[in-house]
């Protein structure tokens, strides 16, 4: 007998029903808006809203992690789909929850590329920070404070399934519990996974998104979804499920869900698949992120020591690169704040602004003016905070101080990093911490690289 669309979602609703009614604890839902997190979402709303209202005893929390560097054409999809779940499930009257993560703005993507210089991530898996600090971390810090508030274990949904490569069959089959629905989390110790649909197969995704004339169970249309899944290849980025070390290492570059400025990926199929179907407009996002990935390892754009202070040398012997140097942050903040005016789509938040500039005071910038006046000469109008910037010292000491550190024959850079270490710790009563922090300032091992040089030779 022929196993029918209807057969697969009648068998799954009646799994869901039985997971959602077997415990009191929370459920929550990764959701990209992919087409594997949308058939969970749909089968889980679809549950819900089939139970009698006195059965509905537990909290369902949909969960989308925004990056904050994802495509524009899927982000504004995936907002009108969010919005019209809250609205759907309010009017539906389902104790289901829509929230929306992201990464802190001091450690988001340009925080930290712009803000403390660091390289981008790249195709060989050198430093690939990317995927953990933009994706995972969030959505796992949500999960984190249902936990804490409460007082429970929950049980997280996802849209991982077996036939989707035999390298992740391979891990889901690793973690399975013997006769059990339900997964430890690898990382999160009140945790458990429901990979709900781990089953099915990639026709039986797309068929339970074709079926009922494309609608979703809370009325949105899965025409836009499908229309978005013609112009590339593959899946969706990582949640905060199986989050191992290994799986925080998976790149998201090859899937139509992932990160505009991904550089993880020589080719971003999923942008320039867009373009190719006819969305010109992202034209200068492939531009940019072109470019970006020209200038990672051009030496004029990269310090010569870690952000530590450390040094080391290549295979070459030549020194190795550090993080992107001052010069070359403000010249990507510039051509980021370009291509955003060129396309009107916001590409960095303000409040990265704000945490960039935080960082460049801490770090880089005496005149504590480099980010706004960079803003006002490439957008035209003054950052909300603009007026309350001021130097740390005026034009005519800093001039003092180059002078003294050449006629000394102290680095500039030294010399700045003690000022900034004094600024830092002005109104701290403890004077240790500013011992402290001259201390480390003297002693990087940048400042003594040919000392060493000459110990190792010798």
């Amino acid at each position: 007998m022929e196993y029918s669309v209807d057969d697969i979602i009648s068998d799954k609703l009646k799994e869901m029903k039985l997971v959602y009614q077997s415990d009191s604890r929370p459920w929550i839902i990764g959701y990209s808006g992919g087409k594997d997190s949308t058939v969970v979402v749909h089968l889980a709303y679809e549950m819900l809203h089939r139970l009698d209202p006195k059965e509905r005893k537990k909290d369902v929390y949909i969960v989308s992690s925004d990056t904050l560097v994802e495509n524009p054409l899927i982000k504004i999809y995936l907002d009108e789909m969010l919005q019209k779940l809250r609205e759907a499930a309010k009017k539906d009257r389902l104790p289901l929850h829509v929230v929306k993560v992201t990464p802190k703005p001091d450690n988001s993507f340009w925080a930290n590329v712009i803000g403390r210089g660091f390289p981008t991530p790249r195709t060989n898996g050198t430093f690939r920070w990317c995927t953990d600090r933009l994706k995972i971390a969030p959505s796992g810090v949500f999960i984190e404070k249902i936990i804490k508030e409460q007082k429970t274990e929950v049980v997280v949904l996802l849209g991982v399934r077996k036939a989707e490569s035999a390298a992740r069959k391979k891990r889901i089959e690793g973690r399975e519990l013997v006769d059990r629905l339900l997964n430890r989390h690898e990382t999160i110790k009140d945790a458990y996974v429901y990979p709900a649909i781990v089953d099915l197969s990639t026709d039986d995704v797309w068929d339970i998104l074709m079926s009922n004339n494309r609608k979703n169970a809370w009325g949105g249309n899965n025409s836009k979804l499908i229309e978005l899944y013609a112009g590339a290849d593959s899946g969706e980025c990582p949640f905060a499920g199986f989050s191992s070390k290994e799986s925080q290492q998976q790149s998201c570059g090859q899937s139509r869900f992932g990160c505009w400025v991904c550089t993880v990926v020589k080719e971003d199929k999923s942008l320039n698949g867009f373009i190719r179907s006819g969305h010109r407009e992202l034209i200068p996002l492939a531009e940019f992120r072109r470019w970006l990935m020209e200038i990672r390892d051009i030496g004029t754009y990269r310090e010569k020591k870690r952000r530590d202070g450390t040094v080391y040398r290549t295979a070459n012997n030549d020194l190795g690169y550090g993080p992107f140097n001052w010069e070359a942050r403000k010249m990507i903040l510039r051509r980021l704040l370009e291509t955003q005016k060129t396309i009107n789509y916001e590409l960095i938040t303000e409040d990265e602004l704000r945490a960039i500039d935080r960082i460049w005071d801490e770090e880089k910038d005496l005149s504590r003016r480099a980010l706004v006046e960079l803003y006002y000469d490439v957008m035209g109008k003054r950052l909300p905070w603009d007026e309350l910037k001021r130097p740390v010292f005026d034009t005519e000491t800093c001039e003092m101080l180059c002078q003294y550190a050449r006629e000394y024959q102290v680095p500039m850079e030294l010399l700045q990093n003690m000022i900034f270490q004094v600024n830092k710790s002005k109104y701290f009563s403890n004077t240790r911490i500013l011992r402290d922090a001259l201390g480390r300032s003297v002693t990087q091992q940048w400042l003594q690289e040919d000392e060493l040089v000459e110990i190792q030779q010798g």
